[in-house]
C-alpha cells in the first residue's frame, strides 16, 4: 500500500542558493527601480514645463554617430536601440541562469510562472483587440500591454515600504525574466521587417565567434566589448531590432558553477553589467521616452481613444485577469497548494503589481506606432495611466496585509544562532540545536547571575541583616 503523495506547495520556501540570489538582484533592481522613477517624473516635467519643452525636443532629436556605418541616430533612438540593449543583455543572463539554476532547471517549478506569464500576456492583449475592434480603433497595439517592467514594480515596493515575503518575490521576478523572454520574441517576430541579409549574416557570425570564444576560455572585457558593439551594430543594420543582439550574446553566457568556482561566470559578468542596466541604461531611457506633453483634453482622451482605453485596460484588468488566472489554474490542475501563510489574495495584489509596464511597454508602443508621433506619444501617455492605476491598486491591496508579511519576513530572517544563516536552513542541523543551547546555556547563567547580585542586594538593604526569628525581617 503506497502512502498518499504530500501536496507540492506553491509559493513555499526558496532554497538558501536561490534565496541569496534574489536578495542581491533584487537589491539592485530597487535602487534602479527607484532610478527609473525619478527619471520618468523627470522627463514629464522636462517636457511639459512650457520654459524647458523645446530645450527637451533639442536634446531628444539631436543625431549622433558615424553616418557611414547606418549609425547617425537621435538621443532618443540611441537610448532605445542602444542602451536598452544592456538591459536585454542581463535580462539574457537572468533567463539563462533561470533555465539552469534557478525555478526553470525544474519542469513542476517552472509551470507555475510559466502559465502565469503567457496568460499574463495573452490576456492583455486580447483585452486591448477586443477593445479596439468595439471602439474602431487600430490594433497594432495589441503587444503593448502584455510587457511588465520588474524594476517599476519593485521601485513601487520600496516606496510603499511593503515587505513582500520572498516566495512571492521570486515570484515576480521568475514571472518578469518569462514575460522579458516573450517580449523578446514579439519584438523579434512581429516588429522586423525588410531584412538585410549581409548585415543579419554578418552579425551571426560574430554571435557565432562571441560563443566560440567563451567555449574557448578567453578573457578579458577589451575583446568581449568591441565585438558585442560590432555585433550591435551589425544587428540594427540588419532590420531585427538591436536589442536582440543583446539577449542573444546573454543566453550564450555559462551559468552553472564548475569545480572550485565560487560564481559562474554569467553570475560574475551579471553582478558587473546589472547596475549599469538599472542604474543608467533604463533610467536614460525613460528619460528621453517618458517625456510625453500632458494636458487635462490629452489625459481624457487616454480614455475614450480606443487604443489608448485598451493599453490601459490591459495592464490594469488584462494583466491581473491573466497572471491570477493561469496562477490559479496551473495550482489547481497541479493539485499544487499555497504556502501555509499566504492566501490568493496575496496572489491577486502581486498580479496587480504585475500591470506596472514601463520600460519594455514604451518600447513596443514607439515600434507599434512608427511614424505616427501623435499616437506614439499618446500610446505613452496610456502606459504611464495604466502603470499608474495598477500601482495604485497594488498599493492598497499589499497594505492590507502589510502586518501579516512583516511578521513572515521577520520569521524568514531570525538569526538566533548568530551563523550568518536565516534559523529556517538550519532546523535539520544538529550543530544549530548545539550552537542554541550554548547561547541559551550563556544567557541562563547570566541571569542567575543577576538574580544573585540583586537578591544580595536585597538582604543588604534590610536594616541588620536577618532577624533572630529564622526567616521573619528584623
Amino acid at each position: 500500500m503506497t502512502s498518499p503523495r504530500t501536496p507540492r506547495k506553491a509559493f513555499g520556501r526558496l532554497s538558501l542558493p536561490e534565496r541569496t540570489y534574489l536578495t542581491d538582484a533584487l537589491r539592485t533592481e530597487t535602487v534602479g527601480g527607484v532610478l527609473l522613477l525619478a527619471a520618468a517624473v523627470t522627463a514629464l516635467i522636462w517636457a511639459n514645463v512650457p520654459a524647458l519643452h523645446d530645450s527637451y525636443e533639442s536634446v531628444s532629436h539631436f543625431h549622433l554617430g558615424p553616418g557611414a556605418l547606418g549609425l547617425n541616430l537621435s538621443v532618443e533612438h540611441w537610448a532605445a536601440d542602444g542602451l536598452l540593449a544592456v538591459f536585454f543583455f542581463v535580462a539574457g543572463i537572468e533567463l539563462k541562469r533561470e533555465l539552469v539554476a534557478g525555478d526553470l532547471k525544474d519542469p513542476k517549478a517552472a509551470a507555475l510562472p510559466v502559465v502565469a506569464a503567457l496568460c499574463g500576456m495573452a490576456v492583455p492583449a486580447v483585452v486591448y483587440t477586443l477593445t479596439g475592434t468595439v471602439g474602431g480603433g487600430s490594433l497594432a497595439g495589441w503587444a503593448v500591454p502584455t510587457a511588465t517592467d520588474i524594476a517599476f514594480a519593485l521601485a513601487v515596493l520600496a516606496v510603499i515600504g511593503t515587505s513582500l515575503p520572498s516566495a512571492l518575490r521570486a515570484f515576480l521576478l521568475t514571472l518578469a525574466v518569462v514575460d522579458d523572454l516573450f517580449a523578446i520574441l514579439i519584438i523579434a517576430v512581429f516588429f522586423t521587417d525588410g531584412l538585410n541579409f549581409a548585415a543579419l549574416g554578418g552579425a551571426a557570425v560574430g554571435l557565432a565567434a562571441f560563443w566560440l570564444l567563451l567555449r574557448k576560455g578567453v578573457r578579458g572585457w577589451y575583446v568581449y566589448v568591441p565585438l558585442g558593439l560590432v555585433v550591435w551594430g551589425l544587428m540594427y543594420n540588419s532590420g531585427v531590432h538591436a536589442t536582440i543582439a543583446g539577449v542573444a550574446m546573454g543566453l550564450m553566457l555559462r551559468c552553472h558553477t564548475r569545480e572550485g568556482e565560487d560564481h559562474s561566470p554569467g553570475q560574475h559578468i551579471e553582478h558587473l553589467v546589472r547596475p549599469l542596466s538599472a542604474g543608467l541604461a533604463v533610467p536614460l531611457f525613460a528619460l528621453f521616452s517618458a517625456g510625453v506633453t500632458l494636458s487635462g483634453g490629452a489625459l481624457a482622451d487616454v480614455f475614450t481613444r480606443p487604443e489608448t482605453l485598451g493599453v490601459v485596460l490591459g495592464l490594469v484588468i488584462g494583466k491581473t485577469l491573466g497572471i491570477f488566472g493561469g496562477t490559479w489554474l496551473t495550482a489547481r490542475f497541479t493539485r499544487a497548494s499555497l504556502s501555509d501563510d499566504l492566501a490568493w489574495a496575496d496572489v491577486f495584489a502581486v498580479a496587480t503589481l504585475a500591470g506596472i509596464g514601463f520600460t519594455v511597454s514604451l518600447l513596443i508602443g514607439e515600434l507599434a506606432f512608427e511614424g505616427d508621433a501623435t499616437m506614439t506619444d499618446e500610446v505613452k501617455a496610456a502606459v504611464l495611466t495604466g502603470s499608474l492605476v495598477a500601482a495604485t491598486l497594488a498599493t492598497v491591496l499589499l497594505k492590507i496585509r502589510n502586518a501579516k508579511y512583516r511578521r513572515m519576513i521577520e520569521h524568514e530572517e531570525r538569526d538566533e544562532d548568530l551563523s550568518g544563516v536565516p534559523d529556517i536552513y538550519e532546523e535539520d542541523d544538529p550543530a544549530y540545536h548545539l550552537r542554541l543551547a550554548a547561547i541559551y546555556e550563556r544567557k541562563a547563567a547570566e541571569h542567575r547571575r543577576i538574580a544573585e547580585e540583586k537578591e544580595a542586594a536585597r538582604l543588604a538593604e534590610v536594616p541588620g541583616g536577618a532577624g533572630e526569628e529564622g526567616d521573619r525581617p528584623a
